[in-house]
């Protein structure tokens, strides 16, 4: 069936207008004001609403095994919270580990995901060791629709990688026309401050952030930097936490480097204090990197507002509160993530939007369009053009609400930003012109979503 959205504001990274949306056969065929449309067309009328391209969320944790556990969300209640919260694609991350072959495990994720997603998703492809078979393997998936590595300059003997199998992803990144993502971090730092602190009995969640403190994530960002610089590939910072490794990433930019930026939601809301709470209300927050200084926040939110930092992700990472007591005795053993696929879009944008952190248009290109743009989704994702998918977000501008465990639809029992007011939200969800949420609650079709295959993009 044909659908329309009539007398909506549509807001996209760098325009503003009002006027109607029509769609056929999943895709936008029309817009301007007062269009003829067949008397069977569904119609939604979006008057006094704000009509927002589909949200990209580019770094997710869907199906994880990490410290002897299991992330808890499945893709249909992970794909069914990130279109309540306005997140029509995903892209999650593919981690098998060291030990785990590198085809088999993209192939894992890929079963997984497939037919169990209510939204469109997409996967990063992680090179947890680089091995006599690992570039044909690489090739295979990247063949199979795939544009991004990911590598982690942490997480040492199981994620994380050496300078030399570092070099050789990039190469074969740069051959391939692949972008490279990189958790950055000094592994070896981080392994020996751990050791150090727990053998003084520093057990508690409080001794995560002084375990890998910001210095020890600028070593890593500009490791990084480095090898990109000398390799001649294109690279991605994720989750990037604080004021001197953004300081190292713009220098980098500055000089040339290939280099884009992504932050995480936490980051801009949450500081070390709430990890430094006593007992499970601190292990809730702990992640990587961790919960920094409130002194960041400003810094984050000016480098979001003048591009420095390109997107906004999650990071989503469920573990609940019996997983989460795995750590109590050691901080190192707590599983690290917290959740937000669902609460994305409505905190930034009231705490960036509404705050008047940013505009209103950087919000939608840093939490939709540069993540398509970046990682070859655009402009089939990240903006409303005729030709474009039919992903859109009719957004109730007037809504106000509160953040609750009560209330979300992520696979947890706790939620890492409880109690916060939010002004905002979709009121409407659609993926590929099938409506899937109205008025907070999903009623669309599981199993909908489809993994959107990318070309290779050579920068």
């Amino acid at each position: 069936m044909a659908l329309l959205i009539k007398n909506g504001e549509i807001v996209t990274a760098d325009s503003r207008y009002v006027a109607d949306i029509y769609v056929e056969d999943e895709t936008i065929t029309r817009i301007g004001k007062n269009l003829e449309v067949s008397p069977t067309t569904e119609v939604i009328d979006a008057t006094g609403k704000l009509v927002f391209p589909g949200f990209i969320d580019p770094h997710v944790h869907v199906y994880l095994p990490f410290m002897a556990t299991f992330a808890k969300d499945t893709h249909e209640t992970a794909s069914i919270a990130a279109l309540v919260g306005g997140t029509t694609t995903f892209i999650e991350m593919c981690c098998p580990s060291r030990l785990d072959d590198t085809l088999d495990g993209y192939f894992l994720w890929k079963e997984r995901a497939d037919g169990n997603s209510a939204c469109d998703y997409t996967f990063h492809m992680s090179v947890t060791k680089f091995q006599e078979e690992t570039a044909s393997q690489l090739k295979e998936i990247v063949e199979d629709g795939i544009n991004s590595f990911k590598i982690f300059l942490a997480y040492k003997n199981f994620f994380g990688i050496d300078d030399g199998e570092t070099y050789e992803t990039m190469k074969l990144a740069k051959e391939l026309g692949v972008i490279v993502t990189a958790h950055c971090e000094n592994a070896e730092l981080v392994s020996r401050l751990q050791a150090s602190l727990l053998a003084e009995g520093k057990i508690g969640p409080e001794w995560h952030e002084p375990s890998r403190p910001e210095s020890v994530e600028a070593e890593g960002t500009n490791r990084f930097a480095t090898f990109l610089e000398n390799s001649g590939a294109t690279g991605y910072v994720v989750h990037l936490s604080c004021q001197p490794a953004l300081e190292i990433a713009v220098a980098a930019k500055s000089r040339g480097v290939k280099l884009f930026v992504e932050s995480v939601l936490p980051h801009f809301l949450l500081d070390k204090t709430y990890a430094e709470r006593a007992g499970l209300e601190g292990m809730k927050h702990v992640m990587s990197p961790p919960l920094r200084d409130k002194r960041n926040q400003a810094a984050l939110w000016n480098g979001l507002a003048a591009g420095f930092i390109d997107t906004v992700g999650t990071d989503h990472c469920p573990f609940d509160t019996e997983q989460k007591l795995l750590g109590t005795d050691a901080f190192t053993t707590i599983p690290n993530g917290i959740p937000g696929i669902e609460e994305r879009v409505n905190l930034l944008y009231t705490y960036g939007c509404k705050a008047g952190k940013i505009d209103i248009h950087r919000f939608v290109d840093s939490a939709s369009t540069q993540a398509a743009k970046i990682f070859g989704l655009f402009p089939r994702k990240g903006t409303i053009a005729v030709g474009s998918d039919a992903d859109l977000v009719v957004f109730d501008p007037n809504y106000r609400g509160v953040i609750s465990a009560k209330t979300q639809h992520t696979n947890n029992d706790y939620n890492g930003f409880e109690g916060m007011p939010i002004e905002g939200r979709p009121s409407v969800v659609t993926v590929r012109g099938k409506v899937q949420v109205k008025d907070g609650a999903f009623v669309g079709e599981r199993g909908r979503g489809r993994m959107i295959k990318r070309d290779p993009i050579h920068f």
